[in-house]
């Protein structure tokens, strides 16, 4: 039976450098991957805007998956017929699994009065503000603000008031996920039931084949899909400490950060898999 290897990837922090987003390390792993028709599937708190640019200057062409697994997009004609719980949208087959962003708005709007001034929604600040924030350039900033399925804040406040704020935001009904810089108000869904989803509907489709799910990141957000692979792997951060996984096997930690530690594990993980 043929084995199928699929890689999930974090992107800020984990593929691209956390400070200059540059992914020039994991260039060489990346090209090895695309010459054996490896998907690398970004699964990031990014948006539909920020990815269509990414995948085009990185040089992918598979599904992605955005803003923290509300979202999987799967490009038509990668798999042999449309999923049956997705919708067409453009060049895409859409699988939902969370409420669009004036959902989560107003649920802000509601746990907003008891923290005023302690956080900043991304939806009122300026392009100089989400670069100052992010370090990302202009046009980038712009496009990460076009969310579609939740809304990501600036904390601005101490580590109590921010775990209050982030109960009163669970009370109301969203699941904040804590990222690298913002809280984002969402859903429940997660980086880990979207890859299960993409992985299940792979599989079915490709009954002559049996997949190896492998995970990549270096953030809280990436605990469900880290703990949902056959193999994980913890990128070391610059930042701030690696996410805590239960599991103990098939599991990674590079010794390098960012894109120098992917590169690193997914030498390692390809030389056992291939």
């Amino acid at each position: 039976m043929h084995k199928q290897l699929l890689v999930f990837t974090d992107m800020d922090g984990t593929l691209m450098d956390h400070y200059s987003y540059s992914h020039e390390a994991a260039n060489p792993v990346l090209e090895k991957l695309k010459r054996l028709g490896i998907p690398v599937i970004p699964t990031t708190s990014k948006t539909f805007a920020e990815l269509r640019v990414l995948r085009k200057e990185i040089g992918l062409s598979g599904p992605f998956i955005t803003e923290n697994g509300a979202a999987v997009f799967i490009p038509k004609g990668f798999l042999p017929d449309q999923p049956s719980d997705t919708k067409s949208v453009g060049d895409y087959w859409l699988k939902e699994f969370t409420s669009g962003k004036e959902h989560w708005l107003g649920i802000l709007q509601q746990a907003g009065a008891q923290f005023a001034d302690l956080f900043q929604p991304l939806s009122t600040m300026t392009t100089a503000q989400i670069c100052h924030a992010t370090a990302l350039d202009g046009p980038s900033a712009k496009r990460a603000a076009q969310r579609q399925y939740g809304e990501p804040v600036l904390w601005l406040g101490g580590e109590q008031e921010r775990t209050q704020f982030i109960h009163q935001l669970t009370k109301l009904g969203a699941s904040p996920v804590e990222g690298g810089r913002f809280i984002h108000v969402c859903g429940n869904c997660d980086k880990g039931t979207a890859l299960n989803w993409l992985v299940d509907e792979f599989s079915r489709q490709h009954s002559n084949s049996v997949c190896v799910s492998i995970a990549l990141g270096d953030s809280k957000n990436d605990i469900p899909m880290l703990e949902a692979a056959t193999i994980a792997v913890r990128i070391l951060s610059p930042s701030h400490p690696l996410p805590h996984v239960n599991r103990k096997h098939n599991l990674y930690t590079s010794t390098q950060v960012g894109p120098a530690g992917w590169h690193e594990c997914m030498t390692k993980i390809l030389a056992t898999q291939l």
